[in-house]
């Protein structure tokens, strides 16, 4: 059964509810999306959301993180939360006839978080551990810089899971107002998918959800992107030079154009072997290992993005490379064969984007979160299939903002 777009009436707000049924196994997955709920929303704290999730991931207050633990493993259910950018996101999955019991302990999560000094203590203590040692990614320090560049001072510039300062001084209270601001009923999406009838979905769905507060929903903030180039050198005890790079791409999520996006990128640096990055950076030079770009393209931001990590003496010329290969790439556009053969890989390899389950829940609430029709990617598919080299290299040389490369390195 194809996934379906529906709502549920929750003290009078129409919660958006996505379902699929499949009986081939006796399972049950269920998403609440609290959307404009993620590290956006760490405005004040850097690392908020992601704490809020790992305190939720501690279980009751009654029952402590052990004894909810156990009992969940004892009936095979599995309940977590986590905090992306834009979203925070409550899972709950299991066998089908514990679908019931899954509810239940999800509900009981919700009525009595386990707000206790000890498990504030025990999630600052792991954060800090994870900073820690991260002190020495360089992947890690080069890319958090470059979102520095990219945003200044704006959130989406701020560690996603925050600093040593920020964890430190976290409060108690500080997560209970996210939770209580953020898990609300006005912005929910719920997502279900298993062998599970829909009508007892959406009865559980309206109990579980009717103990939140209604709250309300707010348009999700877009953050620009730097428009003038900038370069940060940062010297660490390393071996190699980490290479990160970003440069604003007016192209949003939503936009109906955004499948031409898809393909220039792929074509520039995403489809690694036969990309232009990884030709001229690897197969041509032995600059690197591997290099690569991608588009973030959101409601809360778009910008284009790389990475390559290099020899120590061959930095320079890595980086002037790519800046030579990205201009190449907007001033003459791609051929007629790199056109064919990323069209035979974007649509051959389809199938495997839509293999399980989970794909395709995933697929249908982004369709949804993007303000799509139902059945959106086909259309995209269709789209790219028939796309001409004139209109893709006429969308590449429209958009000469990605020339504004901004660079952060981590060398010696």
């Amino acid at each position: 059964m194809a996934a379906t777009i529906d709502k549920i009436d929750v003290n009078g707000v129409n919660v958006p509810f996505i379902y699929e049924q499949d009986k081939r196994l006796p399972l049950t997955t269920t998403q609440i999306i609290f959307t404009n709920s993620g590290s956006i929303k760490n405005t004040q704290i850097a690392g908020l959301s992601g704490l809020s999730a790992k305190l939720l991931n501690e279980g009751t207050k009654k029952l402590g993180s052990s004894a909810f633990a156990d009992i969940l493993e004892s009936k095979a259910i599995s309940i977590s939360a986590n905090a992306g950018t834009e979203t925070f996101v409550l899972e709950a999955s299991g066998l089908k006839e514990e679908y019931a019991e899954g509810m239940h302990y999800l509900q009981m999560l919700l009525q009595d978080p386990n707000y206790s000094k000890e498990a504030l203590s025990k999630i600052k203590t792991i954060t800090l551990g994870n900073i820690s040692r991260k002190e020495n990614d360089f992947d890690y320090i080069a890319s958090n810089e470059l979102k520095k560049l990219l945003f200044e001072d704006g959130v989406l510039g701020k560690p996603s899971s925050g600093t040593k300062e920020s964890v430190t001084n976290v409060e108690l209270s500080d997560i209970e107002t996210f939770v209580k601001q953020n898990l609300v009923v006005s912005k929910a999406i719920v997502v279900v998918g298993g062998d599970i009838d829909v009508d007892e979905v959406k009865k559980r769905m309206q109990e579980l959800l009717s103990i939140l507060p209604t709250g309300s929903s707010e348009e999700t903030p877009h953050f620009a992107v730097r428009n003038k180039p900038e370069s940060k050198i940062l010297k660490r005890e390393t071996e190699q030079a980490y290479v990160y790079f970003g440069a604003p791409y007016n192209i949003n999520e939503s936009s109906e154009e955004f499948y031409k996006a898809r393909v220039a990128t792929y074509i520039l640096g995403t489809g690694g072997f036969g990309s232009r990055l990884m030709e001229e950076i690897r197969v041509k030079r032995g600059l690197a290992y591997s290099a690569y770009t991608r588009v973030n393209a959101t409601k809360s931001s778009n910008y284009l993005t790389g990475y390559l990590q290099t020899k120590l003496d061959s930095m320079d010329e890595a980086v002037t490379t790519v800046k030579e290969v990205i201009g190449e790439f907007v001033k003459n556009g791609v051929s007629e064969d790199e056109l064919e053969q990323t069209k035979k890989f974007l649509l051959g390899s389809e199938p495997l984007r839509v293999e399980t389950m989970s794909q395709r829940l995933n697929r249908t609430f982004m369709e949804y979160y993007k303000g799509f029709a139902l059945g959106h990617s086909q259309k995209e598919l269709e789209k790219i299939r028939t796309l001409t080299l004139d209109e893709l290299n006429s969308f590449i040389q429209e958009h000469k903002e990605i020339l504004e490369l901004s660079f952060s390195i981590v060398t010696k």
